[in-house]
């Protein structure tokens, strides 16, 4: 199995390149994200390598950080997400985006990915909802795996501050962590309107 490649980039598409190594050149598929990190042809470059083999075709998948590699590997092992869902589900969030989405059960940032349909996002937050607060990305598994647990929790002033900001064009993903936080400083002196307003100044920033 290819576990990286290091060569000379020779061609880029949107969703795949090629990288020349002594010759031979790999065509390497891989997310918006990981394409966009690599240098202008004709460069060296070097990316992670996930080899899937299949009955008529070995084909390789190219990440720029181990954290989208593992993200990957834990993607396409949840029934109905093959390898191009989940470089949709990596080229619409980053890593650390993703375990937001989960932790805060976000499921109108997962259908963004293109491939990504109401029943899928539900099944992804079902399934990866233990495993998020373990994957890379997060800033450190124990400090995720406590934001999951605040989640948890939850609240009603928080259902509704989420709630009153969807309303005011932002997105759950960005505003989950400031509200929570709010939330968690203030405790038992936590208002609705504090926390609506506090929250805006920050996401205005």
């Amino acid at each position: 199995m290819i576990a990286s490649l290091t060569g000379l980039l020779s061609h880029v598409e949107a969703d795949r390149c090629v990288i020349d190594v002594n010759g031979v050149g790999y065509l390497v598929f891989a997310s918006t994200r990981t394409i966009s990190a690599m240098p202008n042809p004709p460069e060296l470059a070097k990316v992670l390598v996930e080899t899937v083999v299949r009955e008529d075709a070995i084909l390789l998948y190219g990440f720029a950080t181990t954290s989208e590699r593992e993200w990957f590997r834990t993607l396409t092992a949840i029934q109905g997400v093959g390898a191009k869902v989940a470089l949709g589900l990596l080229s619409t969030l980053s890593p650390s985006e993703l375990i937001s989405a989960i932790a805060s059960a976000d499921r109108a940032s997962l259908t963004r990915a293109p491939g990504v349909g109401g029943k899928l996002a539900d099944r992804l937050l079902t399934e990866l909802r233990d495993k998020a607060g373990k994957m890379p990305g997060g800033g450190g598994g124990t400090a995720t795996a406590a934001i999951i647990a605040q989640a948890d929790r939850g609240g009603s002033i928080e259902a509704d501050a989420l709630l009153a900001l969807a309303g005011l064009g932002f997105r759950r993903a960005e505003a989950w962590p400031i509200v929570s936080r709010l939330i968690a400083e203030k405790a038992a002196e936590a208002t609705l309107d504090g926390v609506i307003r506090e929250s805006l100044k920050e996401l205005a920033k």
